[in-house]
Formats: C-alpha cells, structure tokens, sequence
C-alpha cells in the first residue's frame, strides 16, 4: 500500500496555458426545483422563472431557467478543474451573453479556454487569468458565454500550504 497523498486541485497558474480549451465534466441537468428554489432564494420574481401558466403565453411558451442559474453552474462546473483551492478569488466579468435559452430538463456542459494570463506587478506569488466560459445544452447549442478575471495563485503558494500543513501536523503530534 502506497503512503502517497494526492489532494485534489486546480491548476497553479504557471500550469495554465494560454489558448488551452479544458472541457469540464460531468455536464449538470437543470430542474424544475433548483430554478424554483434559486429564483425564489435570490428574490427573483420573474414570472418567467415561476409562472407557468403566464409563460405559456409568452414567446418561449414555458419557463425559463433563470439566467443566473446558468451563469453560477457554468462557473462551478469549471472549479474542480481549474481553479480548486488555486484561487485567490474572482475579479469581475468583462462580458456575459445568453444566446439561447435554457429550458427544465436542459444538460448543460461547459468549456473553458484561458485567454490571457499574467504574473501579478503587485501581489508576488500571484497573477490575474483571464477565462472564456461557454456552456452548451444537450444538442450542443451555445445557451451561455462568459468572460472572467481571476487572481490565481503560482505554484509556489502549493510549499507554502505543505510547509503550513506539516507544520500543524507537527503541533497535533506534540500535543502544542
């Protein structure tokens, strides 16, 4: 039996490189409940999200996952593999388009490709990626599109976690 520890992350940001695309998976199918409950956990009083008999009427003619749903899940279906505990955090969003709809019982999928990257002038150890999401729906329809600023952490960030740890593992040892 192996003693080899493998902590599950993203990538450092000298591991990300520029004009890769990474494809996120699994996809996640969006139901009737999770746009019911984060249209309603947000306020969101759309009767687009929450009416079905007035939706019916409108051009769609049903309800429509809530655009910020589809905006969060994009995002998170993109953090196991890129940005897990490699992250500082989020910078803002220079662009975010929905150029069709999503629908309960929709799958979406989700890509990423990093467009740019840069060391940090300030902040050593760090330095600011820039991401294209796209997320796509069962029949591979482009339902969203984002573009992200995010701080991210060098490898070097990856000693100082292990020093840290093993300097707690050390305290819970000794009793300290």
């Amino acid at each position: 039996m192996s003693d080899k520890v493998i902590a599950q992350r993203g990538l450092w940001l000298d591991e990300m490189e520029v004009g890769a695309t990474y494809k996120h998976a699994p996809g996640r199918t969006v139901t009737e409940a999770d746009n019911t409950l984060f249209t309603a956990v947000t306020m969101n009083t759309q009767a687009l999200h929450l009416d079905a008999a007035w939706s019916a009427t409108e051009p769609f003619g049903e309800r429509l996952v809530n655009s910020m749903f589809t905006l969060a899940t994009l995002i998170g279906l993109s953090v196991s593999q890129l940005t897990q505990g490699t992250t500082v955090g989020n910078l803002g969003f220079s662009e975010v388009s929905f150029p069709a709809p999503m629908f309960h019982g929709d799958t979406l999928y989700a890509e990423t490709t990093i467009l740019d990257k840069r060391n940090s002038k300030s902040r050593p150890g760090q330095g600011i990626v820039t991401f294209e999401h796209r997320g796509y729906n069962q029949d591979g329809k482009l339902v969203a599109k984002a573009v992200r600023q995010a701080m991210m952490f060098d490898s070097s960030h990856d000693s100082a976690i292990t020093t840290s740890a093993a300097g707690t593992a050390d305290q819970t040892d000794t009793g300290k």
